[in-house]
């Protein structure tokens, strides 16, 4: 696969013309390894004299691919799972490194997945959580300062978990959509009022719900923070960074205008396709969120560029592609962006900022920052959504290893009149 490119773009371009079964198996494998890849490597390297760093990237590459067939795929024959990656990498860097991958992985078969090889949580939850949670020590560092390691690990094992699909119904209530899906025989389960999402089940597909309901594709997690926005009948709301345009569809029932703007032409494709799909009239453009087009909205929502550590079970390749100058990166961006949007609210109105990030930099400290130093604007709470979604300054908080859903932070302010 392409380098540089998100796991899901790079799938799509590299097998777009596999048949569904072929297609979804390349799926579970290439996503099965980016979330157990710090579990591999560790289980890989016992078996590798002077460690991972010796493996030429492309052996290593396919040692990672063997070994969770070997681990996790139950339909994989163990000797074509061994045979396979032998002859591939045999063909990548010659004969002595495919002896070197038929004894790496007869091994790590043998020795299976047992705690017993990995660190001990106990002594030391890093060395746990960055091999057996596998996510980066960076990352588990942070929030090892942050929450207590019970709860870490609690992260990381919902991050491991693959996610399910979800869907907002736009006509229609969630307990009245999951009763026409399952009258089509499409499986799900209402997620209740509260939050208003129905969540497939394993295995039904998406594209035949949405042909049944009027509904876009949204997790629950990005789903209460348009009910957290809590926007009035008759507002003329604008979504900065609108693709693929599931908030700004799911706000435009309830407003007289929504315009959706996002800086990529091809992403703002997506939000018409899905416009036209549920026959909702809502303005597009294509802007920069940093030179919004707009000015005297009621409405103004920052869905901002982040790190998205609240999406790794679903992004499971960002864990591996973020650095710690990631963060400072998209602290500035966003930074930017809230003060580029401001003025554009008309005063008395609202200007919702929200993020997929998990960080207190990127959101609570973000807030309080733009608030120190814009005094027009100050937090105002809501009632919109269940208080175990808040924390204790009124902002959302959607913490995913207590929820299920996507993580998820948003923060709503107005504008002094």
């Amino acid at each position: 696969m392409a380098r540089g490119l998100r796991l899901d773009v790079a799938l799509g371009r590299a097998a777009p013309a596999l048949d569904p079964r072929d297609r979804a198996f390349t799926h579970d494998l290439v996503y099965g390894v980016a979330r157990l890849r710090g579990r591999l490597d560790h289980l890989i390297g016992l078996r590798v004299h002077k460690g991972l760093g010796r493996l030429d990237r492309p052996v290593l590459e396919l040692l990672r691919l063997g070994a969770y067939q070997l681990l996790y795929m139950d339909g994989v024959p163990r000797y074509a799972a061994v045979s396979q990656t032998v002859e591939q990498v045999r063909a990548a860097s010659g004969q002595g490194a495919a002896g070197l991958a038929n004894a790496v992985l007869r091994g790590v078969v043998d020795a299976g997945v047992s705690l017993d090889l990995f660190p001990d949580f106990g002594t030391d939850p890093v060395g746990f959580l960055s091999t057996w949670g596998s996510h980066p020590r960076w990352m588990v560092d942070r929030w090892l300062a942050r929450w207590t390691p019970e709860d870490v690990r609690a992260l990381v094992d919902a991050d491991n978990e693959r996610p399910h699909v979800s869907l907002t119904p736009l006509e229609t209530a969630a307990d009245a959509a999951a009763e026409v899906l399952a009258r089509a025989g499409i499986s799900c389960e209402s997620l209740g009022e509260r939050i208003g999402c129905v969540r497939l089940a394993f295995g039904a597909d998406p594209a035949a719900a949405l042909a049944t309901v009027c509904a876009v594709v949204q997790d629950p997690g990005a789903h209460l923070v348009t009910r957290y926005a809590d926007v009035p009948e008759g507002m003329k709301v604008a979504d900065v960074c609108a693709a693929p345009g599931g908030k700004a569809l799911a706000l435009s029932g309830r407003v007289i205008y929504t315009l959706a703007a996002d800086r990529s032409e091809m992403r703002m494709r997506l939000i018409r396709e899905n416009a036209r799909r549920t026959q909702r009239a809502i303005g597009l453009v294509v802007a920069d969120a940093m030179h919004p087009p707009f000015h005297a909205m009621d409405v103004v929502l920052v869905d901002a560029p982040c790190t998205g550590t609240g999406t790794l079970a679903r992004h499971p390749d960002g864990r591996w592609r973020l650095a710690p100058a990631s963060l400072s990166a998209m602290v500035e961006v966003q930074r930017r962006m809230l003060d580029a949007t401001a003025a554009s609210v008309r005063r008395g109105g609202l200007l919702v900022y929200s993020t997929c990030s998990l960080e207190r930099e990127e959101n609570e400290a973000q807030v309080d920052a733009f608030l120190e130093r814009t005094p027009g604007f100050r937090l105002e709470a809501t009632d919109a959504v269940p208080d175990e979604y808040l924390d204790d300054a009124g902002h959302l908080f959607v913490q995913s290893w207590k929820t299920g859903f996507d993580g998820a932070f948003a923060a709503r302010m107005r504008r002094v009149a």
